[in-house]
């Protein structure tokens, strides 16, 4: 997951909105979204060299989302995959709700381990009973700890604080489409995910990968022969607890191959 945005509690129909951007390399293996064998109350996609997954929810409203922090000079070789992240907060069976006690403790967890992993951003968090999002992103290479606040936010490949030109630009797009559209529509949120332009050049990051890496990475969605976004990612909660999770999958040419759509009531396990 390389892009992600979130809109948390500024519409009274959906308490908490999610649209996220899975980039990957073409050749490494995935399964699309599905409720998984062995932990049934989890739908996610599944990475199948890992095991691990970039994005999920459960049934009992648990959510996670993974990005990688890009750190080119500090790539440690022998890392635990971070995959595994977003699954060991989902697949948990320790549930102390949507709670701040529940979120220090996992926090204090991902702290004694970051140096496990190489550079990531993990949001996690659990619906509460108002069926609104209590989220947080932990920083691993920071070693930070942001609650998510009412309001629009972006994530990419830095920390939740960086304005790469890619996040300011689909935070503004889905605030103003959340702000000020009567109904929400899926597929404006996935076209929020799918603009493809690029940086301009004055205002490209410069995280140590090159120009023309930095300037093919600066879209939200990506298209390189090698390397491009594989899926977008679509779940709302509206204020019934009701989800609706929605994954667009796309070719090396960026065509549609696949949608998939799931929705189920948070409790009704």
């Amino acid at each position: 997951m390389c892009i992600l945005f979130i809109a948390n509690n500024i519409r009274e129909d959906y308490s908490l909105i999610i649209a996220a951007n899975r980039d990957e390399f073409h050749a490494r293996p995935t399964a699309p979204s599905q409720f998984w064998d062995e932990y049934p109350n989890l739908l996610a996609g599944r990475d199948l060299e890992a095991k691990g997954t970039w994005m999920g929810v459960t049934r009992n409203g648990k959510i996670a989302a993974l990005t990688n922090v890009r750190q080119p000079d500090n790539i440690k070789q022998n890392a635990v995959s971070r995959g595994e992240l977003a699954v060991n907060w989902l697949a948990s069976t320790s549930d102390y709700g949507a709670s701040a006690h529940a979120t220090r403790l996992h926090a204090t967890t991902l702290e004694a381990t970051r140096e496990q992993y190489n550079g990531y951003n993990l949001v996690f968090g659990q619906v509460t009973e108002q069926g609104t999002g209590n989220l947080s992103v932990y920083n691993n290479a920071n070693n930070t700890l942001h609650t998510i606040e009412d309001g629009v936010i972006g994530l990419s490949n830095a920390d939740i604080v960086t304005p790469w030109p890619k996040v300011t630009q689909g935070v503004n797009a889905l605030t103003d489409y959340t702000r000020n559209s009567a109904t929400i529509h899926t597929e404006a949120l996935f076209a929020i995910l799918r603009q493809d332009n690029k940086a301009a050049d004055e205002v490209l990051p410069n995280t140590g990968i090159g120009y023309e890496w930095e300037k093919a990475l600066s879209s939200i969605f990506i298209q390189t022969p090698e390397y491009g976004t594989r899926t977008s990612t679509l779940l709302l909660v509206d204020n019934n607890k009701q989800v609706r999770w929605l994954e667009r999958q796309f070719s090396v040419s960026g065509d549609t191959v696949d949608t998939r759509e799931y929705a189920f009531r948070i409790g009704d396990v």
